[in-house]
This record gives C-alpha cells, sequence and structure tokens, in this order.
C-alpha cells in the first residue's frame, strides 16, 4: 500500500477540506498547505458522513490536479454538487464527518486479480462509467460479485453487466484519512 502522505499531511488535507466547504458560508478563502508533497498530482475523493451515513462523495479518478486541489474541489462537490443529496446546509457543518482517499493511478485489471478491500474499482461499458472506493467494500462486507454489481449499479448498468464482454475494469488502491 502507498503509505506515502503522514498521519500530519493527511490532517492537514482534512482541516483544508473542511474549510473548502464552509467557504461558502464565510466568503474566508481556505490556506492551501505548503509543502512539495502537497502539490503532487493526485487523484482524490472526498465522502462526507452525517449520524454514518452517506451524506456525500465527489472526487477525481485520476491525477489531474495537485492532492490540494483535488480535496479542494472535490470537498465543496461533495458537500454541495452530489446529485443524491441537497446541498448542504449551514447549520450541519458541525455534524459532518470528513474522510479523505487520496489514490492510486487507476490501472487495468481482471476480475480474478482484483483483492477485496485493498482494491476500488472504475468500469466502463458501451460509454457509461462507474467507480467504487475500496472501503465500500468492507464497510457492506461485500463479497467479490456484490461488489461488482454494485460498480455496474452505480454505472447505471444492469447488475450482471460485470460478465458481459467489452466490460472494462480498471483498480486503484487508497491511502484514507479520517477525521
Amino acid at each position: 500500500m502507498m503509505g506515502e502522505y503522514t498521519e500530519e499531511q493527511g490532517k492537514k488535507l482534512l482541516k483544508l477540506a473542511r474549510e473548502s466547504i464552509k467557504e461558502k458560508f464565510t466568503s474566508e478563502k481556505p490556506e492551501f498547505p505548503k509543502g512539495k508533497e502537497f502539490n503532487q498530482a493526485r487523484g482524490a475523493f472526498v465522502t462526507l458522513t452525517e449520524k454514518g451515513e452517506l451524506r456525500g462523495c465527489i472526487g477525481f479518478p485520476f491525477p489531474n490536479y495537485s492532492i490540494s486541489e483535488a480535496v479542494y474541489q472535490a470537498a465543496k462537490s461533495a458537500a454541495f454538487s452530489d446529485p443524491r443529496f441537497n446541498p448542504l446546509e449551514e447549520k450541519e457543518i458541525r455534524s459532518i464527518k470528513i474522510e479523505i482517499s487520496i489514490l492510486t493511478l487507476p490501472e487495468d485489471t481482471e476480475i480474478k486479480d482484483i483483492k477485496l478491500g485493498e482494491d476500488g474499482l472504475i468500469c466502463n461499458y458501451l460509454g457509461y462509467s462507474g467507480l467504487l472506493l475500496p472501503q465500500v467494500a468492507i464497510e457492506n462486507n461485500f463479497s467479490k460479485v456484490k461488489f461488482l454489481e454494485c460498480l455496474c449499479n452505480k454505472a447505471g448498468l444492469p447488475k450482471d453487466t460485470w460478465s458481459k464482454p467489452g466490460f472494462k475494469l480498471q483498480r486503484f488502491q487508497a491511502q484514507i484519512f479520517k477525521e
């Protein structure tokens, strides 16, 4: 696993995520952490939970932004632009918990090579795509088949699409920081 970021760096990214969300209500631009590790281009997701329930999850699977910029954008999007939820209200800020997943570069894989709990998955099939973070399999006690079915569902595809010819699968790992 990639343990590239220290706990201390993870705390700085979590602080950035929280301040990025607060910016909408305070108009105070958050201060990005300093250091070359925060300028590395990385894929990242920000997951928000409230009382243990998902409240928003948005991110960037590919390293198109520095980790700081990815966390900044993903936190704001998870809070205010996840189409599955109403935008976060100011009064909810204190009750949400933030989790950041820093991703490795996705690589093509075969179903037989998937390691549950270690690998997150991205699927592509006939223009549809979906992504599930590695922790989803553990948190829901999924079998490999159930993980693949949920991935298809996330992509808007029938749950057995993973068994069809032309179904493309990539895997990645994530370093996770939680409040």
